[in-house]
């Protein structure tokens, strides 16, 4: 006798400003064997959207929600600067490999990124989502952060493979934060931790250059008989 199959799917979304969740029931009718009564099947699939919130937001759901900060930057930019009581486990780590293609990307990475950037020569940490496990329940409520919204995003995929049901992060990182929005430790604000190398020296010599021409331009404009003087003074070739 030819197998008789159906399918029936349903499916119920709730959302709010804060929290987006979907809930997906699919049953399917298994087929006829012979010399066998009818095999039934009924799978379960629950789907959990990430929530992407932004500084406020994710202030109101530490505060209210319940929800543990998680931080997955690399250990640099932690210790930079990072929100008070949040848990750190780096998506990426330092990749210390020693193989000759390793070597040669590090070198370019170190010369490039590295220097004018201080970004470090990382790696995919492997360990990522066991060391996650070890602290928190598939259950838990967590906020993940990272400098940009990238890692987070990330980090969240991943986490909601491995049966997380319960995650939120902030859009665009934590360089989109306001000073104030978190209490902070570190030697720097939160949305500057990123920020390292050459382009840091760059920019304070701008920033210095920039003063002179602004106070040379306001000599001019307001001293025009003594800096006409002084460039009579200058030494012509």
């Amino acid at each position: 006798m030819a197998g008789l199959g159906c399918c029936c799917s349903f499916t119920l979304s709730s959302r709010s400003n804060l929290w987006t969740s979907s809930l997906a029931i699919e049953t399917h009718q298994g087929r006829k064997l012979a010399g066998r009564k009818n095999f039934q099947r009924r799978n379960l699939v629950i789907k959990a959207e990430v929530n992407f919130v932004n500084g406020e937001e994710a202030k109101n759901l530490i505060a209210v929600e319940g929800y543990a900060i998680l931080d997955v930057r690399d250990v640099t930019q932690y210790d930079r600067a990072h929100i008070k009581a949040s848990h750190h486990i780096p998506l990426f780590i330092e990749n210390r490999d020693n193989d000759i293609g390793t070597i040669v990307n590090r070198t370019l990475h170190n010369n490039f990124s590295g220097l004018f950037y201080g970004l470090p020569f990382t790696k995919p940490n492997p360990e990522f989502v066991q060391s996650v496990k070890s602290q928190f329940s598939p259950d838990s409520k967590l906020l993940l952060v990272c400098q940009g919204g990238m890692r987070s995003a990330g980090a969240a995929n991943k986490l909601e493979e491995a049966g997380f049901e319960n995650i939120a992060c902030i859009s665009s990182g934590l360089q989109s934060v306001k000073p104030g929005t978190f209490d902070s430790v570190g030697s720097t604000e939160l949305q500057d931790a990123g920020k390292a190398g050459l382009v840091m020296v760059q920019g304070k010599i701008s920033a210095v250059v920039g003063a002179v021409l602004v106070c040379a331009l306001l000599f001019i404009t307001f001293f025009p008989d003594q800096a006409e003087t002084l460039l009579q003074m200058a030494p012509t070739s």
